[in-house]
């Protein structure tokens, strides 16, 4: 015979479903800082940065992150310096950010997809900004970090061109890098659901379902979903480098929290 559940447990439950939902996506909007809008408008911003930015949605992103004035960053695997520029003028003169290239990296892609950070490593209006290198499951910061941030390159730890990494070192290494209740973001091009690590070097996509999986086994926990690059038209089956979908991908944005 079924019992009905106490109004404790009913309670409990409902609990439980409330923090599960939360964790599964975020709909709450965005507020877009005043640090945060006077970084998009920063006149030093190389002009093909800004104008990526219709399609890329920084605003949103940096608001959905949480990043403040004198906050400590890591931009991992910075490559053009797109973010590190805004996390700059973002933390202002009390911050710092540190934009990290791995060495895997600089051995085997062409120089131009790290020439961004490179020159923004000599640039004084930047000098907020540190560059490191180092293998990449060795990372780490002189100091301990309010966020880590790594955007459209999750996937290329799997890739052959970085090792592939050895992923669970490299999140060992992100989550010692974070002081207690500091937040790991991770933007990337979306796969198919199932699809695990299939479509890394291929397509450049990863399923997102890998990167919660990864994560959460380095200690993190999930603690919200951002929709704002969802795009439910992308089959998930193109190169993220077509010119049919090129900077239009669906594509997963989710933070992570080390607990307190």
């Amino acid at each position: 015979m079924r019992t009905d559940p106490t109004p404790a447990a009913r309670l409990t439950a409902c609990c439980l479903l409330l923090l599960t939902s939360a964790a599964a996506a975020d709909p709450r909007p965005n507020t877009v800082t005043s640090p945060i809008a006077a970084a998009l408008a920063d006149p030093d911003r190389p002009p093909e940065q800004t104008a990526a930015d219709a399609a890329r949605h920084p605003g949103a992103l940096l608001a959905f992150a949480g990043v403040t004035r004198g906050a400590h960053v890591a931009d991992f695997m910075s490559g053009g310096a797109y973010f590190t520029r805004l996390f700059s003028r973002v933390v202002g003169p009390g911050g710092r950010v540190y934009a990290f290239l791995p060495e895997e990296q600089l051995r085997n892609c062409a120089p131009a997809e790290t020439a961004g950070t490179r020159l923004i490593e000599h640039d004084t209006r930047y000098a907020n900004v540190t560059v490191l290198t180092a293998p990449v499951a060795e990372f780490r910061a002189p100091e301990p970090l309010d966020l880590v941030w790594t955007s459209l390159n999750f996937h290329d730890l799997y890739d052959s061109f970085m090792g592939p990494a050895d992923v669970p070192r490299v999140l060992h290494a992100l989550y010692a890098a974070l002081r207690p209740g500091g937040v790991l973001v991770v933007v990337d091009h979306a796969a198919q659901a199932g699809s695990g690590t299939r479509d890394t070097e291929t397509l450049h996509r990863i399923d997102p379902a890998v990167i919660v999986s990864a994560a959460e086994a380095a200690g993190f926990r999930l603690e919200a979903r951002s929709a704002v690059l969802r795009n439910r038209a992308d089959a998930h089956t193109l190169r993220v480098f077509d010119p049919a979908i090129r900077w239009h991908t669906d594509q997963a944005v989710l933070k992570f929290r080390k607990p307190r």
